[in-house]
């Protein structure tokens, strides 16, 4: 790629390369681990795992123990501190992907609603047309009417020429 004048240089580019991530791999392995977090088998291990700190910190041999509880354990407090700040990200990350993925389906729905209300549109539009051309066809009641109005006409009729040839 040529050289933008337009834009200053990055020398981190031309010096540091960047490592390259699948963004879906990367947000899958956020929503897994972000999932994990809020599920009661994270809080049971978490709590174990405070308990275990506390009563070998406490109760352990002398010379074994790695945080002092003079100090008011701050090997464990910073251990928490630690997955508290990776955990806030993480989860921030997971509910952006849902974000993400509830816009996208929101329009879908939004798309899928305005095809259903087209499609409603054109069969009321299309159910009017049949109402006005039923009301312009003819009914059974009508037709039989019609017919026996011009039975009778034509009875009239034949009964005029019978009498007129039968005095003869």
């Amino acid at each position: 790629m040529a050289d933008r004048l337009d834009q200053p240089k990055e020398f981190r580019r031309s010096f540091i390369p960047r490592p390259q991530m699948d963004q879906d791999a990367v947000g899958k392995a956020t929503e897994g681990i972000a999932r994990f977090l809020g599920t009661p088998r994270f809080l049971i291990y978490l709590t174990v795992f405070c308990i275990v700190w506390l009563a070998w910190n406490s109760w352990g041999p002398e010379a074994l123990r790695f945080d002092s509880a003079a100090n008011g354990f701050t090997a464990l407090t910073l251990m928490l501190s630690l997955q508290a700040s990776y955990a806030a990200p993480l989860i921030l990350l997971a509910q952006n992907r849902q974000d993400d993925r509830d816009r996208v389906t929101a329009e879908q729905d939004r798309q899928r609603a305005e095809r259903n209300l087209a499609d409603t549109e054109y069969l009321a539009r299309e159910m009017a047309a049949l109402r006005t051309a039923l009301g312009e066809v003819a009914t059974r009641d009508f037709v039989r009417s019609e017919i026996r109005n011009l039975l009778e006409e034509l009875e009239e009729k034949d009964g005029g020429r019978g009498r007129e040839q039968s005095p003869s």
